[in-house]
C-alpha cells in the first residue's frame, strides 16, 4: 500500500498506513507461509514437561521454525534453545521448511553443548521426522 501511495506521489510511512488501515478495517491479502503441519504417519510424542522443574543446562531444549519475509518469498529460521539458560545453541536459515536443516541445527548444537534429557517441539513434520527423532533416538 505504501508503494503505490509513493507511486501516487503521496508520501507516508508504512506505521501510518498500518494504522489507518486498522482503523478503517481493512487488511492485507496475502498468504503466509504455514510453519506448522504436522504429518499423519509421523508418531506423536507425549508433554513431559507439565510441573517439571527445569533448573539446570541441558536438561531441557526446545525448538521451533519460524519465517522471514524477504523480497522473493520467505526464509525459515529454525531456532533451538536451552529452556534453563535461553540461550540460543543453534539458528540456521533455509529456504526449504525441509527436516534436513532441523537435523542441522540439532547437530550443530549437540556438537557444541553436548545432549539434552528432554527435547521439546511443537511437533511439526520436521521435528517428528524419522531423520530428526532418530538423531535424538542415536544420542539417547
Amino acid at each position: 500500500m505504501v508503494r503505490q501511495l509513493h507511486r501516487e506521489d503521496i508520501f507516508v510511512g508504512r506505521h501510518r498506513v498500518r494504522r489507518l488501515m486498522r482503523l478503517m478495517g481493512l487488511e492485507a491479502i496475502y498468504q503466509a507461509p504455514t510453519t506448522s503441519r504436522p504429518y499423519p504417519h509421523h508418531r506423536v510424542y507425549p508433554y513431559r514437561l507439565k510441573g517439571l522443574n527445569i533448573a539446570r543446562p541441558d536438561h531441557v531444549w526446545c525448538a521451533d521454525i519460524t519465517y522471514i519475509a524477504v523480497r522473493r518469498g520467505f526464509l525459515y529460521l529454525v531456532a533451538m534453545m536451552g529452556w534453563a539458560s535461553r540461550h540460543v545453541l543453534a539458528w540456521p536459515l533455509s529456504n526449504t521448511m525441509d527436516a534436513a536443516f532441523c537435523v542441522e541445527a540439532l547437530e550443530d548444537a549437540m556438537s557444541h553443548y553436548g545432549r539434552p534429557e528432554i527435547f521439546n517441539t511443537d511437533q511439526d513434520s520436521q521435528f517428528t521426522s524419522f531423520d530428526f527423532t532418530g538423531r535424538l533416538k542415536d544420542a539417547g
